[in-house]
């Protein structure tokens, strides 16, 4: 009889191999291999799927068949307002009934606060369960005290076992169940750390398994770090029905929700919220707070409309380009993509002879908001240009347009929507692809349209 073989285990991926490794060729972590015999690694894996087994068995078991597509029945959707109407808007409407939602962010960025915030609401027509494994409860009591929420139906639990959670849960029956955070939750089954690829997968699976089968509305929380461990909320993206990217930087006091995945709704809303001391405040009208602040006069700055989702919003962009000192000059973006900040540099030094090469060039976009849409283009050359030639644009003048690689003006969508909002934050000169100035809807009095071709016609600004 063979002599057992040992290999190593994994602790984060189960990544097995028959030599030791300091980094984990699957994974990339750090000091995670163990030693086991072969036969005790079939075992622990014959183990899981038996904790996987348990944590299931008290769920109800459908016991599904295949039907043919058409006595397919379109389901009702019963949604639940939150409280908080940019979330809803972010959702599609608020929480729907039996789903899973992801709602993940830097640590520190106000995630707690917010749920606390929403338990409180839905705590007043429904029953909510709050699953800590991160405060004690007498740091949830301040919280809860100082955002002034309160109410009988609101439950709180400090635990980060699974099968406890699942057994609170049997016993509470709530209709909201708040998980706080999915990295702290772990399953005494399994053999690794919590926060662990495995034991996060697993304690999502169980309660995705319980929400699905017994109608409950789940939130999980998922902490990212700057360096993208492992644990982090991508690892999920799969398996939830919406994915809530909460970002900011914590020294400011907006904080921005956007929707990266959404089974019921748009992923393309935002919700702007502020933080304050008594709580997350809603951000009604974001581009009057994007701009409050802006300077008067300065080079290096130009306004552009953007949409996100359904409502336009008027964003302010500033460059800065000075003479390096460097034989290569650097190159720095915020809020827009570098890559794109790259292109813009090379179209104006192509098309227009500008000297981009010889200067270190910033893009930052005020406010935190980041701008994904090609509409952005113009305003940001337009902001280059002006800070290159140190001339200032007029206070009142909006770009709007996506340039191309020959410096031509392209076209955008929704051009009505977002020449109304200029105009109603005061602007009256904006600059347009041509293309687009002919919809007839866009004459609104006091706001002299520009349209454009190419980059060239902008020079007339700077004269």
């Amino acid at each position: 009889m063979k002599g057992s073989k040992s290999i190593y285990v994994c602790t984060e991926c189960e990544y097995k191999t028959t030599k030791w490794m300091g980094k984990c060729p699957s994974c990339g972590a750090w000091n995670s291999m163990e030693e086991q015999e072969e036969y005790l690694a079939e075992t622990a894996a014959q183990g899981k799927a038996s904790a996987r087994h348990a944590l299931f068995s008290s769920a109800v078991d459908t016991g599904a068949d295949a039907i043919p597509f058409d006595a397919l029945e379109i389901p009702t959707y019963m949604r639940s307002e939150t409280g908080l109407g940019e979330l809803d808007r972010v959702l599609g409407g608020g929480l729907v009934l039996g789903s899973v939602v992801l709602l993940s962010g830097e640590p520190g960025i106000g995630k707690s606060t917010m749920l606390m915030q929403v338990s409180a609401t839905l705590g007043k027509t429904r029953r909510v369960l709050y699953i800590s494994g991160e405060e004690s409860q007498g740091q949830l009591k301040l919280r809860a005290r100082r955002l002034e929420v309160q109410g009988s139906n609101l439950y709180l639990c400090i635990e980060t076992n699974i099968r406890n959670i699942l057994r609170q849960t049997d016993k509470v029956k709530p209709d909201v169940l708040i998980v706080d955070s999915i990295q702290t939750i772990y399953n005494d089954e399994i053999n690794s750390a919590p926060g662990s690829v495995t034991q996060v997968k697993e304690a999502a699976m169980a309660l995705i398994h319980k929400a699905k089968n017994e109608g409950i509305s789940v939130l999980l929380v998922g902490h990212v770090n700057k360096e993208g461990g492992i644990a982090g909320p991508k690892v999920l993206e799969h398996m939830v029905d919406a994915v809530i990217y909460f970002e900011g930087e914590r020294q400011q006091s907006y904080r921005i929700i956007r929707a990266i995945k959404n089974r019921y709704g748009s992923t393309n809303e935002i919700g702007v919220f502020e933080m304050t001391d008594t709580g997350l405040s809603e951000v009604e009208n974001p581009s009057e707070m994007l701009l409050s602040g802006r300077p008067q006069g300065v080079s290096g700055n130009c306004a552009v409309c953007v949409i996100e989702g359904s409502r336009p919003i008027v964003a302010e962009i500033q460059a800065l380009v000075t003479q390096t000192p460097f034989p290569s000059p650097r190159r720095s973006s915020t809020g827009i993509d570098y890559n794109r900040l790259q292109m813009l540099l090379a179209v104006l030094e192509k098309r227009l002879a500008l000297r981009f090469s010889t200067n270190d060039a910033y893009l930052n976009v005020i406010g935190g908001l980041r701008l994904e849409e090609p509409a952005a283009d113009l305003a940001a050359a337009l902001a280059l240009i002006s800070s290159l030639k140190d001339r200032v644009l007029p206070d009142d003048l909006v770009a709007i347009g996506e340039l191309g690689l020959a410096g031509e003006v392209r076209a955008v969508s929704c051009i009505e929507q977002r020449v109304r909002e200029c105009a109603r934050l005061g602007f009256t000169r904006i600059v347009i692809p041509k293309k687009n100035a002919e919809a007839k809807s866009l004459h609104v009095e006091g706001v002299e349209l520009f349209p454009v071709v190419s980059i060239y016609e902008t020079l007339s600004f700077f004269a």
